[in-house]
């Protein structure tokens, strides 16, 4: 019952020490308001965390859709004692300030970014969602849904490939069929998918199109702003019948990165290439590619030899990423905080000679 979800002897050595204790294997298909779906050999069971490990667990470390846990049956609802180690993980921040740490998603091997073609399309939120999958360590796939509704798919497209990278693009309508065939390939029997993207965007018409029957609800894109509105409020991992399993997701307009450095070097591998080739031949050695005089990024940009749109996107989400490790790291928080000390007392030092001169 469990192979078909991915179960495999990896996994079952890192089961060993729960087996030895009773316990049984069992992966989440189901997490909403605290209780959960599991299934297992003996098949699908409900199940609810152990006190123990409500208490314990780190920020982060609460079962979600994908996990394999360690179960101890019970009558009617089982106990989950422990989660196996993830292989891959899909974090956000969630929005707003002091926002939390939030696991989209676990043990996924295929990110579906779905992107939909009218007037939401959004480049800049297409590079979020690559720089969060190759963090992850999952493999991004970009799915341009509702290729039957724009005017001009050969445009859109181009311009995603010039931002996804090495990342499949694949256009397709779940109206026509069109691309659906191409989107099927990129699923494999007992490998879990992941659809990413915003509300609107066609994500559960899209699972109901890949497992050939009505299995999520969806709803019509707004007319006068061509953004969608929430369909899915749960995340669900559903076997299709060709033996992928794939899980759909509450649509997420914000993506808040988390700890994802590496991931934005993947994404924007082609912008530090770029960057680090001209700034060996700025002025200042030290140049920081802003309003220096002889820069050459500067000028690169200026004359189109560098995307201005994607240089900003890459330095905006490299500002973002030192600021959430500011917040977390209370040493390099005060060094920073020394650093502003200095150079406002430096400052006041030059005012105040200033003056004497004056």
């Amino acid at each position: 019952m469990i192979i078909p979800y991915g179960w495999s002897r990896s996994l079952q050595r890192d089961f060993e020490p729960f087996a030895a204790h009773g316990l049984v294997p069992g992966r989440v298909i189901v997490q909403q308001r605290g209780l959960y779906r599991l299934v297992t050999e003996a098949g699908e069971t409900e199940a609810r965390l152990s006190g123990r490990f409500r208490h314990d667990a780190a920020d982060g470390g609460h079962p979600v859709t994908g996990d394999w846990a360690a179960l101890q049956p019970g009558e009617g609802m089982a106990l989950i004692q422990a989660l196996l180690p993830r292989r891959t993980a899909f974090l956000r921040r969630e929005a707003g300030t002091g926002g939390g740490l939030q696991v989209v998603a676990a043990n996924v091997d295929v990110a579906l970014i779905a992107l939909s073609l009218n007037a939401d399309l959004n480049l800049r939120r297409l590079e979020r969602y690559l720089a969060a999958t190759y963090e992850s360590g999952a493999a991004p796939v970009v799915v341009l849904t509702k290729a039957d509704a724009c005017a001009d798919v050969e445009a859109a497209l181009a311009a995603v490939y010039r931002i996804a990278g090495d990342a499949p693009v694949i256009a397709v309508s779940a109206l026509t069929g069109d691309g659906m065939r191409a989107l099927d390939a990129q699923l494999e029997p007992r490998r879990t998918a992941v659809l990413l993207g915003s509300s609107g965007a066609g994500k559960s018409t899209l699972v109901n199109a890949l497992a050939g029957r009505e299995l999520m609800a969806t709803a019509a894109i707004r007319a006068n702003d061509d953004k969608g509105r929430h369909t899915t409020t749960h995340r669900e991992l559903i076997a299709l019948p060709s033996g992928a399993l794939i899980l759909d997701t509450p649509g997420m307009r914000e993506l808040g990165l988390v700890d994802a450095e590496a991931g934005v070097a993947t994404a924007f591998a082609g912008v530090e290439a770029e960057v680090e080739a001209l700034a060996g031949t700025c002025r200042f050695k030290d140049c920081a590619h802003d309003a220096e005089p002889g820069c050459a990024v500067q000028a690169a940009l200026g004359d189109g030899r560098l995307d201005p749109a994607r240089f900003e996107s890459w330095r905006k989400l490299q500002r973002e990423l030192a600021h959430e490790r500011l917040k977390e790291d209370p040493l390099a928080r005060k060094a920073t905080q020394r650093e502003w000390i200095a150079v406002m007392k430096s400052a006041r030092v030059h005012m105040k000679d200033k003056r004497k001169i004056e």
